[in-house]
């Protein structure tokens, strides 16, 4: 089952979060939208912050005006975005931790931690940025062209899921991560927020931040990133004094599509040396790691039934069967239904 929502204060605000997995804090500072509860029922999201929380007690929320967080009238402002990081922290009882920034949420780490140094033990910022906008002393922003097609765009990508493919024709995704892409977005944010938030990032700059940071920082990002270009990266880490700087393969924006597994290693050796737990708690493979429902749902999939056909045949919700598979999909190590019926046969999985 998804971990419990509670809500933090920050101002008269209320801020979702959610606390899951044992050992050393990390916040997660999320991207554009969020939903921390939507997000157990997408398998590939879910199977990344199972990794994330397997080596560390994960602190996840949504920004306001973002998923199960206060709506807002008004795009909110980076200062007010900083201050959801710190009552989530002060909620969780968390004194001082490492961020894992990504997108927009690198952007917001940086503030953060020029704000409270005493706070951040060390900075990951992936798949980030120092400025939003493109400008002749900044060329690795987008075009104020861009942004205008980005926003005119979000009727159809939260309708479709297709994000920006108007920006970037090339970008492919399957159809069902287009599917759940629009049904994460349509969870996270309306499209009159989004374009407000869109709005409100265009003022971001944290460049004359940069010089100030002093905790231990490592830049994360794909080369071939569709969607923010590699060159953001590298300006962060030349900026921040002794960044470590790691361009990985792939082209998605997002951390848990494409192949997560180097990313998430990135980010586990970095906050923890690697050597918070044995690896193979880490990963968590083995039927034992099932629970009894988990294990029935697995056999059930392996046997040939789909999700909906499984929520008949339990009398459970497609969304829960969705999230029971999630889970059994992270404590497999598998990524997709074909490894997960191949799994389930090596370990002799039965109901």
């Amino acid at each position: 089952m998804p971990p419990g929502t509670s809500y933090a204060k920050s101002g008269d605000v209320s801020i979702a979060y959610q606390v899951v997995g044992e050992g050393p804090d990390l916040v997660l500072i999320p991207g554009f939208v969020s939903n921390v509860e939507a997000a157990w029922g997408w398998p590939n999201l879910a199977r990344f912050l199972h990794r994330l929380a397997a080596v560390s007690r994960l602190i996840v929320f949504d920004k306001r005006g973002t998923g199960l967080s206060d709506p807002m009238s008004r795009a909110p402002t980076l200062e007010e975005r900083m201050d959801d990081i710190r009552a989530v922290m002060d909620a969780a009882g968390v004194e001082r931790a490492p961020l894992l920034g990504v997108s927009e949420g690198g952007a917001l780490s940086v503030g953060f931690a020029s704000e409270h140094p005493d706070r951040v033990d060390a900075l990951v910022l992936y798949g980030s940025y120092a400025k939003k906008l493109a400008t002749p002393d900044y060329p690795w922003g987008v075009t104020q062209e861009q942004l205008e097609l980005f926003k005119a765009s979000f009727d159809d990508a939260w309708a479709t899921g297709r994000w920006w493919d108007i920006v970037h024709p090339e970008a492919s995704t399957d159809a069902a991560s287009r599917e759940r892409w629009a049904a994460y977005l349509r969870a996270s944010a309306s499209p009159g927020m989004a374009r407000n938030l869109m709005e409100q990032n265009a003022l971001i700059d944290v460049r004359p931040l940069l010089p100030a940071i002093t905790a231990p920082t490592l830049v994360l990002h794909r080369t071939d990133d569709h969607w923010v270009n590699v060159g953001n990266a590298r300006f962060l880490a030349a900026n921040i004094a002794g960044a470590t700087l790691v361009e990985l393969e792939g082209s998605d924006h997002r951390p848990w599509l494409g192949d997560a597994d180097p990313v998430l290693d990135q980010i586990d050796a970095f906050v923890t040396g690697g050597s918070s737990r044995p690896r193979h708690v880490r990963v968590r493979l083995g039927a034992e790691a099932l629970s009894r429902r988990e294990r029935e749902i697995v056999w059930l999939a392996a046997d040939g039934l789909s999700t909906k056909e499984i929520a008949a045949s339990l009398f459970l919700s497609e969304r829960t069967i969705e999230t029971h598979l999630a889970n059994a999909y992270a404590k497999l190590g598998v990524h997709s239904r074909v490894e997960l019926v191949r799994r389930a046969a090596e370990l002799g999985i039965q109901a």
